[in-house]
């Protein structure tokens, strides 16, 4: 059986760096391209020395010329960037498993304009892991509609560019379609000064930036006599590769469409 090529898209970051070891350990995958932005000082190395060895591959800026004759690119970049790849993946038919976050609604459509007629998966988050917390929060939320109050507090490191993460906007999503509430109505994204009493239908946030803080993610119910709890706290960017690379064998085997990593893990209710 032939091994499915992946293409990885900023391959220096700390993710790309991640990806690349997985599809490196993995046995049914293997490194077809790895790209870097055009002014980085990596360009010509042999991507396998990123990570302690060698592989063959150089890392290249050509976009087109990476994913010629690819199955599937894996990118966890910038919107602008993402959205550059996705073009050429989409002209080249090549699938594409998009991690990157931050992207604004008008953004998020040209991905399902894509989808038309390439594989995407796009997911605010690709642990196996938060994913199975998403189910959970959709879970909590039906048995918790009336009397608590919903708080999402997320942390990562301080080189993150975005707030709230994706992942906390994420959780938000879930919680507030399970309610049937409009998340850009009822989201609550700082507080400061005479704020009043909470508005019962909101949904707060509070983001923390510091340190090398991979990513915590808690979601509170706040009610009267007791509080719920659900957290999942990721210690290795290991377990985001791990779940891109998941993503990445499910798109071998389904037709071209927009799916989150819900349709990946099969939690999504028949």
């Amino acid at each position: 059986m032939s091994k499915i090529k992946v293409v990885v898209a900023g391959c220096t970051g700390r993710m790309g760096l991640a990806l690349l070891d997985g599809v490196m350990q993995s046995d049914d995958l293997t490194l077809h391209a790895a790209l870097d932005h055009s002014v980085s000082t990596h360009l010509g190395r042999d991507a396998g020395e990123l990570i302690g060895g060698t592989c063959g591959i150089k890392i290249t800026a050509d976009v087109a010329a990476a994913l010629k004759g690819a199955d599937v690119l894996i990118d966890f970049t910038r919107p602008e960037g993402t959205l550059e790849h996705l073009a050429v993946c989409e002209k080249l038919g090549v699938n594409i498993v998009i991690g990157t976050t931050g992207f604004n609604a008008q953004q998020k459509a040209l991905l399902g304009v894509a989808a038309q007629k390439i594989g995407v998966v796009f997911a605010p988050n690709m642990s196996v892991g938060v994913n199975l917390t998403f189910k959970l929060l959709e879970m909590a939320s039906k048995v918790l509609s009336h009397g608590y109050d919903i708080e999402i507090v997320e942390a990562h490191h301080r080189h993150k560019v975005d707030a709230p993460s994706g992942t906390a906007l994420g959780m938000g999503e879930v919680i507030a379609k399970t309610l049937g509430r409009d998340l850009a109505k009822c989201a609550v994204y700082g507080r400061e000064g005479v704020t009043g009493e909470r508005d019962p239908s909101t949904i707060g946030f509070a983001t923390v930036r510091g340190g090398d803080i991979v990513g915590d993610h808690t979601v509170m119910f706040a009610g009267i006599g007791e509080r719920i709890e659900i957290t999942h706290k990721a210690s290795s960017r290991a377990t985001f590769a791990l779940g891109a690379l998941r993503a990445a064998r499910f798109l071998t085997s389904n037709m071209a469409g927009m799916y989150d990593m819900q349709d990946v893990l099969n939690l999504k209710d028949k």
